[in-house]
């Protein structure tokens, strides 16, 4: 065999020997969300007069139990955060052992509470806490993604010029 292919083929399979990489884990990432508002119009709903709430605090209360077999495993917390600028908080907590999305029976509930407003104008929680959450199927594997409902605080009076009485 001519020398030069040989080393050719050779140094291709130390190249591909070198780019494989361990097996990636498949504990699962999860990300628990939700968005801030502020409700204008004081109906509990976002109307196109109701806008994002940047800066207002809010707690997050989770417990995630995965029955996988032979094991049981459960997280728990409870942190605070701050929306975003457009209203959003999220809480990241990275890949768990024995918690896997794809392949695991999640059960979880978590509770988001308000905690403050940024604006003194909208600062009278509407709707204060919220335990509904819907589970966002993701395209990568083993990422929960967890929704909460939208939460909103609203100012001490309807503004009846914008909204109507």
């Amino acid at each position: 065999m001519n020398p030069i292919i040989l080393f050719l083929f050779f140094s291709l399979f130390i190249m591909t020997l070198s780019l494989q990489t361990e097996p990636a884990k498949n504990n699962a990432q999860i990300i628990v969300m939700g968005l801030v508002y502020c409700d204008v119009c004081t109906n509990n709903s976002f109307s196109r007069h109701s806008y994002f709430l940047p800066g207002a605090g809010v707690q997050i209360d989770c417990n995630f139990r995965a029955y996988v077999p032979k094991t049981k495993e459960q997280v728990s917390f409870s942190v605070n955060r701050t929306t975003d600028k457009h209203g959003v908080y999220m809480v990241e907590i990275p890949s768990v052992d024995g918690i896997e999305c794809a392949e695991a029976d999640i059960a979880s509930t978590c509770q988001a509470s308000l905690v403050g407003s940024s604006s003194a104008s909208c600062s009278i929680p509407g709707y204060s806490s919220t335990t509904d959450e819907m589970a966002i199927k993701s395209r990568h594997p083993n990422l929960c993604i967890y929704s909460l409902a939208a939460m909103n605080f609203r100012p001490s009076k309807r503004n009846t010029r914008l909204c109507g009485k």
